[in-house]
């Protein structure tokens, strides 16, 4: 067995409890990262060149389990090591870009309810970013020899937010959003915990009615259907204008755009996608990235999918010369996932072999010849050269290994045998040739 990994248990047991249940895991991810390096390197780039003040906007796009959402997590773990703001969210029946019922309002709030930080991963970040700002303020001033505790130093401070709000209000909505971080110092100094709290709703994207936000924070607009993209705008532009490097958002289950029945609806959903895409590669969002995951399906269904939309579907075809002669493009705006090699899903179950071994606290009893064997085995399966997906590999292998620790008594062979069939796995004819597997220097 391979030298343990060094991983925090409370880590180590969500990534087994997620990758088992089919999920992935929110933190942790960077620990089961194998293979996909050239879509990662893509990725990367796309991160320097945003950081840059340039803007982009990218399609993961693969089937079921094939790792879509494993790559936007781990993209998303990388931007923030990297002094990224980002903020993830999955479309559902109920979260859209936009729609009737608050659709597209439920989405900003999913975004801006998991807005993360290195310092916070896990979301919530917001309050701590606008806190940080204000301190960063006052270290400055106190810097410059300015009494912390004379009334000449609030000033100074109040002073220095107000320039500052001033700049954003260029933005559309900036005014308002000005307004309201301007709100947001006083409610701080004045230790008014009451208007503080509706600043953040207002943030948020919490308040219903302008009458209501007037009442309470003397400002004319809300975030709502119609207008929450421009504020993931000027959110951009205030990462920015703090020192952060730019804005990340992933969108996740983007197939649920696919989905909609009435075409109208869907429509103005690939609408908002067109003026995203438009904004991000024509200059007009600089430091914002966003990163969408779908299914071919959702991609390039020219009934219900993307391609339906002409507009976007002139922009992103990529139906050219790399996919007809099946060579690889990671240069533009869709990155399709291919499946992955029997020798990178080997390397895969020796990683979760490892880990398995490392939380039970007991070496799991399989040979690297039993583990090749079980690669095998699901390579064989029928249709799997275009449908095995790491999250089939992942969940059967994981189930073997939790049957094998409780049953000691009992073998690989025993568990799966001769040719797989107790784990569903054999195609319909056996083969006992046999396989050859490059070597892994990773593992």
């Amino acid at each position: 067995m391979a030298e343990e990994i060094k991983i925090p248990r409370r880590i180590l047991g969500l990534i087994l409890s997620s990758v088992s249940a089919g999920v992935v895991p929110r933190v942790g991810a960077s620990y089961i990262a194998i293979g996909r390096t050239e879509e990662i390197a893509s990725l990367v780039k796309d991160l320097d060149f945003v950081k840059d003040d340039g803007g982009c906007m990218r399609f993961i796009i693969g089937k079921y389990g094939s790792g879509k959402s494993f790559l936007l997590t781990l993209l998303r773990g990388y931007a923030m090591e990297h002094g990224f703001v980002c903020a993830d969210a999955d479309l559902s029946p109920e979260r859209k870009l936009c729609g009737t019922n608050g659709a597209g309002i439920a989405t900003y709030r999913e975004l801006i309810r998991n807005l993360s930080v290195k310092s916070s991963p896990e979301g919530g970040a917001l309050g701590q970013i606008i806190s940080k700002w204000l301190s960063s303020i006052s270290m400055e001033l106190a810097a410059e020899g300015l009494d912390p505790e004379s009334p000449v130093f609030e000033k100074a401070v109040r002073n220095e937010v107000f320039s500052f709000c001033r700049e954003l209000e260029n933005h559309v909505g900036g005014f308002d959003f000005a307004l309201v971080l301007s709100n947001y110092y006083s409610a701080t100094v004045n230790g008014d915990e009451n208007k503080k709290s509706a600043c953040m709703r207002w943030f948020r994207g919490e308040f219903t009615t302008k009458t209501q936000a007037k009442m309470m924070l003397n400002v004319s607009d809300i975030i709502d259907d119609e207008n929450w993209y421009d504020y993931i705008k000027l959110w951009c532009a205030f990462f920015k204008k703090i020192g952060y490097s730019g804005f990340c958002v992933f969108i996740d289950e983007c197939v649920n755009l696919y989905k909609i029945s009435n075409r109208i609806s869907r429509e103005k959903n690939y609408e908002k996608l067109l003026s995203m895409f438009n904004d991000s590669l024509g200059g007009r969002a600089p430091g914002l990235a966003i990163f969408m995951g779908g299914t071919p399906q959702f991609l390039e269904d020219t009934r219900r999918g993307v391609y339906s939309y002409e507009a976007l579907r002139s922009r992103l075809n990529d139906r050219g010369y790399a996919v007809k002669t099946e060579l690889k493009n990671f240069m533009g705006p869709i990155i399709r996932l291919r499946r992955m090699s029997d020798n990178e899903l080997l390397a895969l179950v020796k990683r979760i072999t490892i880990l398995h071994s490392q939380y039970y606290k007991e070496e799991a009893r399989i040979t690297s010849e039993e583990m090749i064997r079980f690669v095998k085995i699901c390579s064989d399966r029928a249709g799997a050269d275009t449908l095995i997906t790491p999250r089939e590999i992942i969940r059967e292998y994981i189930s073997l290994l939790d049957v094998m620790l409780q049953n000691p008594e009992t073998s690989f062979k025993d568990v799966v045998g001769e040719s797989g069939e107790k784990v569903n796995l054999a195609s319909s004819e056996a083969d006992n040739g046999d396989v050859e597997f490059e070597d892994f220097d990773d593992i």
